[in-house]
């Protein structure tokens, strides 16, 4: 009599079903049957924990700020350079200090001469994803329109750090002009500095935007710009290279950007169809299977929060009761990030 071995049962790795049943996966992890389990993600943590951030500044030499932001497996390297922009180049431009408020309020002119330029790299092998040698993609160019926008809006640079002012010299005495004072000659605005902020992506695990703006402001932070002046016998800008003589940027504020996405079960049967989970921080597996997202930016003034900026796409889920929930997340999102990018 033939003896019958039993076959080995079928079996998958935690890998393979996430690939084959990805909606279903991270339901069981955030819908487990044990009453005693919590909700967790795919990825081990609860649904309204952070990743721990690191920061290193001053990484690069050649730039003049430079910062190395890693959050998860999201690594981004934010490189900043200056170079100057003559204001004889300037088609139209007054050079005298009285005409810069004449623009009116709201009137911004690292906007209007355009001395802000961010710059995303995404096709560097970062990810499945993004090949090298393709050209820019278009989520390489939204975050840039996303970054440039959010550095205009919330004001961050302060302007006059742009400017490379020319005190004209009093030459009354020499020509003995009486009616000449000093009070009477306005400094000129010669030059401008422009920032090219260069953002590159070494590894990209979710959640771009929030890690690129991360090292925008730890960057701008640690810029330091040589001083320039004008040499009116040479009629050109000189920069001292001595490393007393630079200048730090005085920004306005430490704003921080915190994105969270809304999963939702699929229709059920049994009155578990409407439920949904608030994901803070998303990787890109979740990213995946979410429809509905929302970004704050927040700053703290005076130890009060104050919303610089939000946005929403997709869904019907997040509403004002919801909205609150999210605020509170954004402002310990803050706590934790500006410790590390005010050092």
């Amino acid at each position: 009599m033939a003896s019958t071995t039993p076959q080995a049962s079928l079996s998958f790795p935690r890998e393979t079903f996430a690939k084959l049943s990805p909606h279903p996966y991270l339901l069981a992890h955030l819908q487990p049957t044990a009453e005693t389990s919590k909700p967790t993600r795919a990825n081990g943590r609860s649904p309204k924990q952070f990743r721990q951030p690191h920061v290193n500044n001053g990484s690069l030499t050649h730039a003049e700020g430079s910062a190395v932001v890693r959050v998860g497996d999201t690594t981004v390297v934010c490189g900043i350079r200056g170079e100057i922009l003559l204001a004889s180049n300037v088609a139209g431009y007054r050079v005298d200090k009285s005409s810069a408020p004449a623009a009116g309020p709201g009137y911004s002119e690292a906007k209007e001469l355009d001395l802000l330029v961010p710059n995303i790299e995404l096709a560097t092998g970062c990810s499945p994803a993004f090949l090298p040698g393709q050209p820019p993609t278009t989520l390489a160019q939204s975050l840039s329109t996303r970054i440039y926008s959010l550095l205009h809006s919330s004001g961050l640079i302060d302007g006059e750090d742009l400017r490379i002012w020319y005190q004209p010299p009093d030459l009354s005495d020499q020509y003995k002009m009486e009616e000449h004072d000093t009070e009477s000659i306005e400094p000129e605005a010669k030059a401008y500095w422009t920032l090219y902020i260069d953002i590159l992506f070494i590894s990209l695990d979710g959640n771009p935007f929030d890690a690129a703006w991360a090292a925008v402001v730890s960057a701008l932070k640690d810029v330091r710009l040589p001083r320039a002046y004008w040499d009116p016998d040479r009629e050109m800008i000189l920069c001292e290279d001595t490393l007393s003589e630079s200048k730090k940027l005085q920004l306005r504020g430490l704003p921080i950007a915190v994105t969270m996405l809304v999963f939702r079960a699929k229709e059920q049967e049994h009155g578990r169809d409407k439920q949904h989970w608030i994901l803070v921080d998303p990787d890109t597996f979740e990213e995946g299977l979410c429809d509905e997202s929302v970004t704050i930016v927040v700053d703290s003034v005076a130890r009060k929060t104050k919303i610089l900026g939000l946005s929403k796409s997709g869904g019907t889920i997040v509403g004002k009761d919801e909205m609150k929930v999210l605020v509170d997340l954004a402002e310990q999102r803050w706590s934790e990030l500006s410790q590390l990018l005010s050092r």
